[in-house]
């Protein structure tokens, strides 16, 4: 396994190990992030640790077309409960991430270090937000890196019932209609699988990536 040094690079994922970690240490400046994330990598680790660079063997995504939504969930889209908006208010989105509490989650991996970088990502147009409204109160919303052709999804929360869904699939249809390749999801959870994602293999990943 690797320490990175002040230079800007990675090892090549021809060498990753088993685990999909890629590297340790370096930083999380911008260039840093944005070269990893040109590169398939991501940083994730939690406070006190070293930062983790990874690229897993299995990358979890979204084809559009394979989108699912259940009647329920049409009917709540249908209703408008909900009003949505687009990088109106990137760091309490990342910062709800980092604070609310999820099920089978213990803690965050979302750092104060971590905030002020995707913030700054957020500044340069690298990272976006959606943000989810009920009565002018934000309950939901989601973030990620933005790579023109593919959007690397970081994470999401919600205050009120279904309101990362609705972030979720407004995100989706937004990047349909932009005509992107795919929504990275990175690895895999039950709630992604529920609306469609699916592992694909690193190579499959790093060529839609190349394009």
């Amino acid at each position: 396994m690797k320490y990175l040094t002040k230079a800007l690079s990675f090892p090549p994922l021809s060498n990753v190990h088993s685990t999909g970690i890629v590297a340790f240490g370096g930083d999380l400046s911008v260039p840093r992030l944005k070269l990893a994330y040109d590169s398939g990598i991501f940083p994730w680790f939690e406070d006190g640790e070293p930062i983790t660079w990874w690229s897993p063997n299995k990358r979890m995504v979204l084809f559009f077309d394979e989108l699912k939504i259940s009647k329920s969930m049409q009917k709540i889209l249908d209703k408008q409960v909900f009003t949505v908006t687009f990088n109106q208010c990137f760091r309490e989105v990342i910062s709800n991430c980092q604070t609310v509490k999820r099920v089978g989650q213990k803690g965050t991996w979302i750092t104060e270090d971590m905030i002020d970088a995707y913030c700054k990502m957020h500044e340069e147009g690298l990272a976006k937000s959606v943000e989810v409204w009920q009565d002018g109160e934000l309950v939901g919303g989601l973030y990620g890196v933005d790579l023109g052709h593919i959007f690397c999804g970081e994470s999401m929360f919600a205050k009120a019932s279904n309101a990362s869904k609705v972030a979720f699939i407004h995100l989706v249809k937004h990047l349909k209609a932009k005509k992107y390749d795919l929504l990275d999801c990175q690895v895999h959870n039950d709630h992604l699988a529920s609306l469609g994602a699916r592992e694909i293999s690193r190579n499959v990943f790093l060529a839609y990536l190349k394009k």
